[in-house]
């Protein structure tokens, strides 16, 4: 079957990432999708749950010939999780903590169609050199770490002079693993 693509999600970067892989779609947003999840969850387990949480939230407004696409990206270390910041000053004490260390990006993605639903997760390991208290604040002042999980993006001047090393999707990190993305539509035939 030709399926409509609806990516069901605000994220600019999404949409540019989807869009990469050369498929028409349209963004679809809904508000006040619940993102909770209990405790004790592992990093993959939250990221796919709060995926498939937002994918059931547009299953009464799809038609049969839509696939929804929905991701939730987290940034993980020490068992936390590091959400978007609810200001300035989280910010930088989130880009404090990931400084030096390395953490974990994981996106959990799910397609969801009428007739089947498919969840899976994507995990990237991130290394941050050593920031100074002058690079963060030049960075929560002059970007937008507000609407990034762990407050930063990796594509924007903090990536270019804090990221070692990555081991795994440099897209996932963004918060979309297209690659992945695009073998599961393979996969499924819906390419």
């Amino acid at each position: 079957m030709n399926y409509k693509y609806i990516l069901a999600s605000g994220s600019p970067r999404r949409r540019e990432l989807l869009s990469g892989l050369g498929l028409d779609f349209e963004v679809r947003l809904l508000a006040g999708i619940d993102e909770s999840y209990p405790e004790g969850l592992t990093g993959e387990e939250i990221a796919r749950r709060i995926s498939c949480k937002k994918a059931d939230a547009y299953k009464a407004t799809m038609s049969d010939d839509e696939l929804i696409i929905t991701a939730d990206t987290i940034v993980y270390i020490d068992g936390q999780v590091l959400g978007k910041p609810k200001d300035e000053e989280e910010a930088r004490r989130m880009l404090h903590m990931l400084s030096g260390r390395t953490h974990l990006v994981i996106t959990g993605v799910t397609l969801l169609t009428h007739e089947w639903k498919h969840t899976f997760d994507c995990v990237s390991e991130v290394s941050f050199g050593q920031l100074s208290d002058e690079e963060i604040n030049y960075y929560v002042s002059h970007y937008h770490p507000l609407d990034k999980a762990g407050a930063y993006g990796i594509q924007e001047w903090i990536g270019y002079v804090g990221v070692e090393r990555i081991e795994g999707s440099y897209f996932n990190v963004m918060g979309l693993p297209v690659q992945r993305l695009y073998q599961v539509l393979k996969q499924f035939n819906v390419k």
